[in-house]
Formats: C-alpha cells, structure tokens, sequence
C-alpha cells in the first residue's frame, strides 16, 4: 500500500525499498523517502516538527529528513481514512567514524538558534511535572497489586522494589528543583531540538537519518543524560571510555554549564529505565515480552547497588570534581571501591 501511496499522492515511483529499523526506506534517483503514519498526531505537533527540520535543513544539517510535498503542494495526507506525511532525505550511509558526542553538540547547536516559539513538543521545565505523575500512577499501580496479591515474580520483584525506586525518584525531583533554583544559566541552557530516548541507534544502523519523529524540544542534557544510561545498561562492565569520550568530544564543541552536569546527574538519578520495565509490563499481553521485562527488573534489582556506586562517583568519574565545581552530591550513595 506505501508503494501506491507515493504514486498517487506524490508521483514518485520507487526503484528498491527496504527495511531500516521500524521503517521502510524508498529509493528513487539517489533519495530516499519515508512515509510515516500520523493518524493519531496533533496537528500542532507535526506543524512544529516540520518547523524544526526546516531550520536544521536550512543550519547545514544534510542528514535530517526534510517534510516531502505531494503533487497538489500538501504536506499531510489522508489515504483510506489515514494521515501520512513523507520524509525526504539523500541517501547518506552511516560513517565508520561516527564521532557521536561532536554530532550531537553540533546538532543542539543549531536546533539553539530557531527563531520560531515551540510549545506542543516542548517539556522546557516540565520534568518536574512529568517525573511526579510518573511517581503517582506508578504508586497507584504498586497498590492495586499489594491488595490483589502478588501472583507472579515480576509483582513480587515490583512489590519489593518499588519503595526504592520511589525514594530515589524522590530525590531526584528535589535535586532537580534545587538545581533550577542555585544555578545561573547560560546560552547554551536555551532550549533546542532533543530525543525522546538518545543513543546509538536513534540516527540509524543502516542509513544515516535525523527522524523528526523521534524529537521533543528540550534541554541538551536530556539527550547527553539519555545516552549515557544507554550505555551503561548496554554493558556496564565496559561503558566508562566511551562515555568520557562522548564527552570530551561534545565539550569541544559546547562546554557544559554547572546548570546541563546537575541536570544530566537528575535525569540519571530518575529511574527511568525502572519505571519504563515495570510500566511496559502491565501494558503488555505478550508472554514473550512479559519474560524478557521479567528478566530485566531482576537485572536491575540484582545490580541495583552498582548503580548507585556509579551514581555517588558520577562527577569525578567525568572528570568534574565537585568540590572544585561547588557541586552537591548526595550522600546516601552506597559507593563501592
């Protein structure tokens, strides 16, 4: 149906397709087009994703997908009672060398500088927010399954682990208040073009491709906050060189305020990565993703007290020290040697 989609509405008929990651890609005259689904997107929000891939595209970006007309100059349309936009991009190959943190700064650098108000997809000052209903459905949740009983390993590991995870996300908003209350800001702590969820994967394995569909309008340390607990949870015997140097290589290009380190460590300090395991669990029907979830919040309560080591040693093992810095930490870090 795709095919026919690009025929109908934007005249284009696809020499080859393939699947790259959740998409498929078409190829035709050395570019490549994506058609993505947006039924159930706002239009507010999909008018503010194409102003940010025109700003970007317009800063020198070559890899970021550009919204695609359709013969009659439209740039959403319906096909069988279904939205679709298309995305353009050229057909560019992820580099052997991908210098990812230089990337990424370069990136929120020029996602600084849009002139345009973004409000739909911002969360500019709303982790709080965000991170608090989190907390309360999540402890609504745990309730509801003390009460009917715990009656398999994934609700006793919930119910066990739960008060936990509620401290530490606890924490983590009171640092984050009295991180936006102590530290002066700077220009580079503007808002600027950011990921749901960064890490080595989100600008492609195959193709090399700035998705607007994986952007939200926030500050730059989500995306440096995100990457790290990627990889620290992809190999956390390992992860240290590469996390240092993903750094360096982003501070040669923006340096970071003491503002973007204490937020990056708010964001770590959130138990994201609890929260999504246990909220996929209950939403999910599927055997095979209830054991793979199972045998992941094991993996985070089995290693529950590594995290925090890593936690309480965060600054100084990226080289800022906080003493120096005039940064808090917390103390109840059970730090190992």
């Amino acid at each position: 149906m795709s095919v026919e989609i690009l025929k109908q509405y934007f005249q284009i008929e696809p020499e080859t397709s393939f699947l790259d990651g959740k998409y498929f890609r078409y190829l035709k005259e050395g570019k490549l087009y994506t058609l993505v689904p947006v039924t159930h997107m706002k239009e507010d929000v999909l008018v503010e994703l194409y102003l940010m891939a025109e700003h970007l595209s317009r800063q020198g970006d070559r890899n970021v997908s550009t919204f695609c007309a359709s013969k009659d100059q439209k740039f959403l349309i319906t096909h069988q009672e279904e939205d679709y936009v298309l995305l353009l991009n050229a057909y560019t190959r992820v580099p052997s060398k991908r210098n990812l943190g230089r990337k990424l700064a370069k990136f929120h650098r020029r996602g600084r500088s849009i002139e345009v108000q973004i409000q739909h997809t911002s969360s500019i000052g709303q982790w709080k927010i965000y991170w608090e209903k989190r907390l309360e459905q999540l402890e609504k949740v745990w309730y509801q399954v003390v009460q009917e009983n715990p009656n398999n390993e994934f609700d006793h590991m919930f119910v066990e682990t739960f008060p936990y995870y509620m401290g530490m996300c606890e924490n983590a908003i009171q640092y984050l208040v009295d991180t936006e209350l102590d530290e002066e800001t700077f220009d580079i702590d503007a808002g600027t073009v950011c990921h749901e969820r960064f890490n080595n994967e989100v600008w492609g394995n195959r193709m090399w491709i700035r998705n607007p569909f994986d952007w939200v309008f926030d500050h730059a340390s989500r995306d440096i906050a995100e990457w790290i607990r990627h990889q620290y949870f992809k190999k956390s015997k390992s992860f240290l060189p590469d996390v240092q140097t993903f750094l360096e290589d982003y501070q040669g290009v923006t340096p970071l305020s003491n503002f973007s380190w204490r937020l990056i460590f708010a964001r770590l300090l959130f138990p994201l990565h609890y929260f999504e395991c246990v909220e996929q669990y209950y939403l999910t029907n599927s055997e095979k993703q209830h054991k793979q979830l199972e045998e992941r919040l094991h993996k985070y309560k089995r290693d529950s007290t590594e995290y925090e080591s890593f936690l309480g040693t965060f600054y100084r093992l990226m080289g800022r020290d906080p003493s120096i810095w005039n940064i808090p930490e917390i103390n109840w870090f059970n730090i190992s040697t």
